[in-house]
């Protein structure tokens, strides 16, 4: 596994927009801001071409260009990171443009975004065997004053940091709009992760302790079954590769309902995707409602249970904020206790 090197001080910051730029508020002034804080604090910025574009459908501009963008600032001398400028909807629509040897060639460089970022996050871990960062994208470093989940974001390209724990409380409701683009995080809702844990008869029981221990891997459902089968899906292969360590599954879903959660596990499952997996971490979802029975739960745990292996549900990370940053492609201890996790990376 590639691992890049730290963000230096007085390094400067790479932005892209190969989902969606940052052209409207409360985006683009967060956005604007998020480049000023950086500033002052001693880093250079290095703006990719689409960062304020809306050209394109679901993404900032055509996908030969966002492809471009993304290959030519990888690539670059010019900056020591990126962060992408947000998630989308057809990122996905780039890849056939993207030359994924040239970025496995390339000095590795740490990749910052999530939700239709993994579209990169996950295809750097698997194809170019390079470590990503699955985290908020650049307008969230905008918020004033700063969440302790950018706080941590920031640590762990800067190397200050590579342990990261729950957080306490999350958002049910944003106040951040096109007049308020500088709100942060309105964390009003309790955390309540509920874990499982084997036990013992071949059934997963809830549990109030637990831990895991494998290499991450993962990132938004809905991206992940979207490659899946795709002269883009080398996940088998990874699995191969890395199979004495083990595998814990981050997951998490944006417009997926819980069918199509449960959907997204069975087809998994059914690729082999799960095979010498150790553990899985799942992110709130935010269509969490029951349909016809089924709840969020077991949507998932209908398939995990199959492994015998712990798994957290409701912690924090994906789309209802605020979300654990991880490094995808680390190898992870994930420690469980009374409803709170911690998670410690290590660059092996």
């Amino acid at each position: 596994m590639r691992y890049p090197a730290f963000l230096k001080e007085k390094g400067t910051i790479g932005f892209v927009a190969p989902s969606f730029g940052c052209n409207i508020n409360p985006y683009k002034a967060a956005f604007q801001n998020a480049q000023k804080k950086f500033k002052d604090m001693g880093y250079g910025i290095d703006l990719g071409p689409n960062c304020y574009k809306g050209e394109g459908i679901g993404i900032s501009n055509l996908p030969e260009k966002c492809a471009a963008e993304l290959e030519e600032y990888y690539q670059s001398k010019e900056n020591d990171c990126l962060i992408s400028c947000g998630g989308g909807e057809l990122m996905c629509e780039i890849l056939p443009h993207v030359d994924f040897e040239k970025i496995k060639e390339a000095d590795p460089k740490w990749y910052v975004g999530y939700s239709d970022n993994t579209n990169m996050t996950y295809l750097l871990t698997t194809l170019c065997d390079t470590a990503a960062i699955y985290g908020p994208c650049a307008a969230a470093f905008g918020m004033e004053p700063w969440h302790d989940a950018i706080r941590d974001t920031f640590s762990l390209v800067t190397g200050d940091k590579l342990q990261v724990e729950s957080y306490g409380l999350y958002e049910k409701e944003s106040l951040k709009d096109e007049e308020h683009p500088l709100e942060p995080y309105h964390c009003t809702e309790p955390l309540q992760i509920k874990m499982f844990a084997p036990d013992g008869e071949g059934a997963l029981k809830e549990c109030t302790k637990a831990q895991m221990h494998g290499r991450l891997i993962g990132g938004c459902m809905d991206c992940l079954v979207n490659l899946l089968g795709t002269r883009f899906d080398q996940t088998k292969d990874f699995l191969e590769k890395y199979k004495e360590d083990g595998f814990i599954w981050f997951l998490e879903a944006c417009d997926l309902n819980v069918f199509a959660i449960r959907r997204a596990m069975w087809q998994m499952e059914n690729a082999g995707w799960f095979q010498y997996v150790k553990g899985f971490l799942i992110g709130r979802p935010i269509l969490a409602e029951d349909m016809f029975g089924l709840n969020h739960f077991d949507a998932v745990l209908s398939t995990a249970q199959k492994f015998g292996v712990p798994v957290f549900m409701d912690v924090d990370l994906g789309h209802i904020p605020p979300m654990m940053p991880v490094i995808s492609g680390s190898l992870a201890s994930v420690e469980g206790s009374d409803g709170k996790i911690s998670i410690r990376m290590e660059l092996r």
